[in-house]
């Protein structure tokens, strides 16, 4: 910290000018994470900066609007509590990843409490997800202290197998976790066959294992574009489920939603009662403290768009990422990994020989355009597969896929010269005139030496003779 104070002018240029090192945020395809919002709604965000989340006696409108947008997540994921009752159960979060800790939570202790009840051990609790989730969820798994099974993927397949899934699920399984969305490759996971088969095994054994989803990318997308899809609360073993706001919720970072089928589905003892306006106003939060303007935003974006605007924008991130796939089918040289049903993301692989050298050399020579686009390696059991991604979100429309077709080209004929190995030649050329033909304005051109460095270990001589007719060459070499 300085000793002395220095002008708000200076600390404002100070800060500002070293933030120009950072990424553009518009063109970071790596993140799900909205990056483009209206001025009306920035506006809102800016005046409710200072207002504290958890006072819910003094803000009492804003934990109105959270409730609100509760009730209409819960009822676009058909939850029976949002039909049946005034408000449905859930809770706005910093985002997904706090969502999941809370409804692991939930499973964890209600396992726990039927185990204890029926005067079995509750010591090993369990939880079966696929290689492909999200890192919360081995936070959750170490943190609390759940055994994570994880389905391995392989070649040709990203997502968890449902099949090899139940497979796993034994009497200390508080819950199967499945994707709507997943991160590698914005594909689905078939929830629909993983509730059919979990209830067939659950009948046989008498077991009662119930399913999470994990809709943080996908929970804002299916409702509008595969309404017919079934994957959230019309499948009975679904009992909670998480979306983040903040990716095609389309409010900036720091908003997620947990959403129950019902209070039963959430036991007591995790509950926190506050006093609100003399009336009581449940919590289950793990953070404290945090502000209050993404909730603002969310609603804003719920009341703005509305289910219509929802779908178009939706429905235009699915046109560019389908001019993005077709352009980059048309290079001849990517194979397209992700699926067309599924979240807008685009994810590709080189065809051929040396996929991950080029995949990351593409990678960072699309970083000398602005745009930043991640290559990773798939998990285990597919750890050969090397990928790239690209998020579209709302603000990348076609102009930028364009614009990026046209750089991943230019690019792409960098990282294949650099892969390709072309040695550089040095020459020593030294020129003059023979003795013996001086007077008749002719001479010789002596090259002697040509080191291949790369190739050889010792420089190899080609003594070469050019005439040259008044000084000049005949061509350039």
């Amino acid at each position: 910290m300085p000793e002395k104070s220095i002008p708000k002018e200076a600390a404002y240029q100070i800060v500002h000018d070293e933030l120009l090192l950072d990424g553009i945020p518009r063109l970071n395809l790596a993140t799900f994470v909205t990056t483009w919002m209206e001025p009306e709604c920035n506006k809102l965000m800016a005046e409710a900066i200072n207002k504290n989340y958890v006072d819910m006696d003094e803000y009492p409108v804003t934990t109105e609007l959270q409730n609100r947008c509760v009730n209409i997540i819960a009822k676009l994921f058909n939850a029976p509590s949002a039909d049946q009752t005034k408000q449905a159960v859930g809770v706005g979060t910093v985002g997904s990843s706090e969502a999941i800790m809370l409804a692991g939570l939930a499973f964890k202790k209600k396992w726990q409490n039927k185990r204890k009840a029926q005067k079995k051990p509750f010591d090993k609790p369990n939880i079966v997800t696929g290689a492909n989730v999200q890192v919360c969820w081995e936070k959750f798994a170490r943190y609390f202290e759940v055994e994570l099974k994880e389905v391995k993927l392989r070649e040709g397949y990203y997502v968890m197998d449902p099949v090899k899934a139940v497979e796993m699920v034994d009497e200390n399984t508080i819950c199967v976790a499945a994707i709507l969305g997943s991160t590698f490759n914005g594909e689905f996971e078939d929830v629909k066959l993983l509730n059919t088969l979990l209830t067939q095994k659950n009948k046989r054994t008498g077991w009662d294992t119930p399913i999470h989803v994990d809709a943080a990318s996908g929970g804002f997308v299916a409702p509008f574009l595969y309404p017919e899809l079934e994957w959230d609360f019309r499948l009975p073993l679904v009992k909670s489920i998480n979306v983040s706001g903040h990716k095609y919720g389309l409010v900036y970072a720091g908003v997620g939603w947990a959403i129950w089928r019902s209070k039963e589905e959430l036991p007591d003892e995790l509950i926190f009662h506050i006093n609100y306006l003399g009336g009581d106003e449940p919590t289950f939060t793990l953070n404290f403290s945090k502000g209050s303007s993404q909730v603002i935003a969310q609603y804003y974006q719920f009341l703005r768009m509305g289910f219509e605007g929802y779908k178009k924008v939706m429905s235009n991130c699915m046109e560019s990422a389908r001019i993005l796939r077709e352009g980059l089918e048309k290079t001849g040289r990517f194979q397209i990994i992700s699926k067309e049903k599924g979240v807008p993301v685009v994810a590709f692989a080189f065809k051929g020989n040396d996929r991950k050298n080029l995949a990351f050399g593409l990678s960072k020579a699309l970083r000398n355009y602005g745009w930043i686009i991640p290559a990773y390696t798939m998990p285990a059991n597919a750890e050969n597969v090397t990928v790239l991604r690209v998020v579209v979100r709302e603000d990348f429309g076609r102009q930028l896929v364009e614009k990026l077709l046209f750089h991943i080209g230019i690019a792409l004929k960098e990282v294949t010269d650099a892969a390709s190995g072309v040695p550089m030649i040095r020459l020593t050329v030294e020129m003059k005139a023979d003795e013996s033909e001086m007077n008749a304005g002719e001479g010789t051109i002596h090259i002697p030496g040509a080191s291949v460095h790369w190739k050889h270990d010792k420089p190899e001589t080609d003594d070469t003779q050019v005439p040259i007719m008044d000084g000049k060459t005949k061509g350039v070499c």
